[in-house]
């Protein structure tokens, strides 16, 4: 209590910005208190002996832990005497001629929980003889710390009064001497300001900005969880029912949809392959695209009509790789690497509302490059490289999303569904014309669906089996339907070439005929 009283009796008797002058040259006489709202007041009296000037630079950003520094500001300076004093970006800068100047200014920022912590000297140009300091608080410190250079102060205690005080003799030229004092809680308020370090480690800093960004991170992770469950949960909702076959409306051969041959097996099993290659070439001689032809006992394809507007894109690019020119024979076509054209098949499911585009995936790679980009951007230059790091994670988050989303739409499953009944069919239902243009229609279709050969029995079981206008010569179905398994073996014969070629090339060697090996998909 006494303590108390007597420290409040000092500070109320001799204002903290009033130092004592020093009696020695090239000395100082420093003052210090601390406001009760956190700011520390600091008055500094030197003597500058005659025939010199003393230069001081004080760096207002200094490192601290964790790859931080500590911001001071400095404020309200005012210079007493011959010299300059100012703040110029993160320097406070003093320049003193001969006589006893008093530098008086503020400093925010010193504050550290319950720590104080200010230079008293430093970045002098010149030894100081003696340095002498006091500081004052609202309350009694409960501990003391003062470090010139590396080693301890002359003196730094707690007087009878309450008072702090330091001393240091002979303190070198640029040697900092540091005090720090501890108060008891909630003396002052904190206002210590970190600010990551302006190096690259710094640059990866957690900061107020990159903390509401990581939460707008989290935020986007949920609504991309919700997204992708409410997605699946429709995709696996009621759906239509199989269908009946395929309908014949006013002579006119329809399939569900508008469904092609080419698209099953991007529909059923999520891929295409050989199989639907083959049935997109028999559909195009079906549409009487493409003639067949019977040659030396091989089967020969060849242009009956050129590709127009009724063709899709997937369509004119097997029409254009399987007869680009002269017409081959299914020999011929085994000797090709014939692939299902992806691209355009991808577009045309794409267009027709039955899978998903992949804007999103595009979208989330170009995301994630602008967030390496701006990673390496930010870390060389301002800081805030965690932003750049979540924006890369933004864009996996969309690719990945993207990838998680079934590709598959509700209205492809739809028509997936449907598929899977249209090669059910009473023929006797169906007048001559009607099976003539349903067999050869639907021929397609069920070699497709895997469904070939009871489609084939169907027909052929009939008194009188419908013709085959699409090749040359008499057909019956079963004819047919043989043509079209040759047609698929061709392509699929084709496809194990070329795997097994590119598994010579990736091994180096040839592996003599019939051998097993390892294909490596493309």
């Amino acid at each position: 209590m006494l303590a108390g009283a007597l420290l409040a009796l000092a500070l109320a008797a001799g204002p903290a910005d009033q130092p004592p002058l020093p009696t020695v040259p090239q000395s100082a006489e420093i003052q210090l208190k601390v406001q009760r709202d956190g700011s520390l007041s600091v008055a500094e009296a030197i003597s500058v002996p005659a025939g010199v000037t003393m230069d001081r630079r004080v760096a207002l950003r200094v490192p601290a832990p964790h790859h931080r520094e500590r911001v001071y500001g400095v404020r309200d300076v005012v210079l007493e005497g011959g010299g300059t004093a100012n703040v110029d970006k993160d320097v406070f800068t003093v320049h003193l001629t001969p006589g006893t100047s008093i530098v008086r200014y503020t400093v925010d920022g010193a504050v550290a929980g319950d720590r104080v912590t200010w230079e008293l000297a430093g970045g002098w140009n010149t030894e100081l003889k003696f340095l002498r300091a006091s500081f004052a608080a609202p309350k009694i410190p409960t501990a003391v710390d003062c470090l010139a250079g590396d080693l301890p102060c002359a003196a730094a205690q707690i007087d009878h009064a309450g008072l702090t005080r330091f001393s240091q003799q002979n303190l070198a030229a640029g040697r900092r001497m540091t005090a720090t004092v501890e108060l008891p809680g909630g003396t002052v308020p904190a206002n210590e300001v970190l600010v990551p370090a302006k190096t690259l480690g710094g640059a990866f800093v957690l900061t107020a900005p990159v903390a509401w960004a990581w939460a707008a991170f989290g935020a986007l992770l949920l609504a991309a969880a919700a997204w992708i469950l409410l997605a699946r949960r429709r995709f696996h909702g009621k759906a239509a029912p199989p269908g009946g076959g395929f309908p014949v409306k006013a002579g006119e051969f329809t399939s569900p949809a508008g469904v092609l041959p080419g698209h099953v097996g991007l529909l059923l099993r999520g891929r295409p392959g050989p199989l639907d290659l083959a049935a997109t070439v028999l559909d195009l001689a079906v549409r009487n695209y493409l003639w067949v032809s019977a040659e030396d006992g091989d089967r020969r394809l060849a242009r009956r009509n050129p590709p127009d507007e009724h063709l899709t894109g997937f369509e004119r690019a097997v029409y254009e790789a399987v007869v680009p020119d002269e017409p081959v024979t299914l020999a011929e076509l085994r000797q090709r690497h014939i692939e299902v054209p992806r691209t355009e098949l991808a577009a045309d499911v794409v267009r027709r509302g039955w899978f998903a585009t992949r804007r999103l995936r595009r979208a989330g790679i170009r995301i994630f490059c602008y967030g390496v980009f701006l990673t390496v951007l930010l870390a060389l230059t301002i800081g805030y490289a965690q932003l750049g790091v979540i924006l890369a994670l933004a864009g996996v988050v969309a690719a990945g999303t993207s990838a998680a989303l079934p590709a598959r739409r509700r209205a492809g499953a739809d028509v997936a569904r449907r598929l899977r009944g249209v090669a059910e069919i009473r023929v006797k239902d169906l007048d001559e014309p009607q099976r003539e243009l349903v067999f050869s229609r639907g021929l397609p279709y069920a070699l497709a669906l895997g469904e070939l050969a009871p489609w084939v029995a169907a027909f052929e079981g009939l008194e009188h089996p419908p013709p085959v206008y699409w090749h040359a010569g008499e057909l019956s179905p079963d004819q047919a339907g043989s043509f079209a398994a040759a047609v698929a073996g061709t392509f699929a014969a084709a496809r194990r070439g070329r795997l097994l070629d590119d598994a010579g090339r990736d091994t180096g060697s040839q592996q003599p005929v019939g051998t097993r090996a390892t294909a490596r998909p493309s």
